[in-house]
């Protein structure tokens, strides 16, 4: 897909005002209304962003200890690297303990362009409650695939799950923006269920649903985190939630600070989320629990990496827009990226596309774009050809594809089409 003028216009003022997916918050340089030129990459990447300290950070850094491509695994060793890889990056992770299967609400039923919509509602130990979406092909019977679709950051806390669904005409303006500055238009969770599919779709932790609230963290200093004159008040107001896209953005860093003075990560918080999300899709009626998927675009790439790598329920998964190398983000992009990213320490063991490939020899995807700016091609190019090597130590080379698209960051027709054909392949087999 070739970027139009309001998409080239609106990834030129994002990528300067933090609305971007991952961009660091206090980026800014100026009102999102302006539209500055930007050309070329956002730094110069012959240079590193910790200064001097760029090589020496990395050279300090052996190949991942754990990595299945060191010769000290043979490829007999499959099952024994997995089992030491796993409980290492588990325990890197350090993922809250999983809650019990919640009690699941259903709020309302409807049909909606041919589709089959449940709204749902459960609650964590913790937090506001979930709210989620299923979506399946009106008059669908029988056990279906399923599909568990992971909504993108974005920037945009506010918003979780809407993102990449439409359930009614009333669509929210922005989330009609959000569609088609990075989905060219459409709801790809819907595209997906009309193939047959049941979709869900949650509000993972900090979005949506299970975003912070002003009232919640009353109390922060003055300045950026300041809740003053802020209100919870007429959500939907589109000001209104530029405002707290905003607000949210520069509390990551203090969110995150404080998992990690809570023994967690960020990641682990959301892996424990969505496995959730994925028990309560597995164990419905109309779902085939032996023929699940998960995907998404951007954050929902990140959130598909450690979900399929850590979960083998995921039988096939499509990472969208999210495959570097732990050296791009240390030299040249963590600046981009939220704290979503980042588990201390795993570096040592593994490189970050090998988090995904744990789960070799399950089938699995990758998307990459080759003018995204949130990366730099040389480095998405250096884990494609990670994941390659592992699955082909493995022995599994056909059930991993990479591929790679003209254009920036996005999640366009021609990817999707390409990535619903993966899941049909692996996932709608006899």
């Amino acid at each position: 897909m070739k970027a139009n003028p309001s998409r080239r216009t609106f990834i030129k003022s994002s990528l300067l005002t933090g609305t971007v997916p991952f961009l660091a918050p206090g980026f800014g340089l100026g009102a999102e209304s302006e539209t500055p030129t930007l050309p070329g990459p956002l730094v110069d990447e012959t240079k590193s962003i910790i200064g001097s300290y760029g090589p020496w950070a990395m050279s300090a850094r052996p190949q991942g200890l754990l990595s299945f491509r060191n010769d000290r695994w043979k490829p007999g060793q499959l099952n024994r690297w997995k089992k030491e890889a796993l409980q290492k990056t588990q325990e890197l992770v350090a993922a809250p303990p999983l809650p019990d299967m919640p009690s699941v609400k259903t709020d309302r039923t409807y049909e909606y362009d041919g589709l089959l919509i449940e709204e749902l509602t459960w609650q964590l130990p913790y937090g506001n409650p979930t709210k989620a979406v299923v979506l399946k092909p009106r008059g669908a019977t029988g056990p279906l695939p399923a599909i568990l679709a992971l909504h993108d950051h974005g920037g945009k806390k506010y918003f979780g799950y809407r993102k990449i669904v439409k359930t009614g005409d009333d669509q929210h303006p922005l989330l009609t923006d959000h569609q088609r500055d990075y989905y060219e238009g459409r709801a790809w969770a819907n595209e997906m269920a009309r193939k047959g599919y049941v979709v869900m779709v949650h509000d993972t932790f900090a979005f949506g649903s299970r975003r912070v609230l002003y009232q919640e963290a009353e109390g922060l200093p003055n300045g950026v985190l300041t809740t003053t004159n802020k209100t919870d008040e007429d959500p939907e107001n589109p000001e209104r939630i530029g405002v707290y896209n905003q607000w949210s953005s520069e509390h990551e860093h203090v969110m995150s600070k404080s998992l990690f003075c809570a023994g967690t990560t960020w990641p682990g918080v959301v892996l424990i989320e969505d496995q959730v999300a994925l028990s309560i899709l597995c164990a419905r009626q109309d779902v085939d629990a032996r023929r699940v998927g998960c995907g998404g675009l951007s954050g929902g790439g990140l959130r598909t990496v450690y979900l399929a790598g850590l979960d083998p329920r995921i039988q096939c998964c499509v990472c969208v827009g999210f495959m570097t190398t732990w050296k791009n983000l240390a030299l040249h992009k963590s600046y981009t990226h939220t704290w979503m990213t980042y588990t201390p320490l795993l570096p040592n063991y593994l490189d970050f596309p090998e988090i995904l490939g744990l789960r070799v020899p399950l089938p699995t995807m990758v998307q990459s774009n080759r003018e995204d700016r949130l990366f730099t091609l040389p480095e998405m190019q250096a884990a494609d050809q990670t994941l390659q090597e592992v699955f082909a130590k493995a022995g599994a080379m056909e059930r991993y594809a990479g591929r790679f698209y003209d254009g920036d960051h996005k999640f366009d027709h021609a990817m999707q089409t390409d990535a619903f054909a993966w899941f049909d392949q692996w996932l709608k087999k006899a």
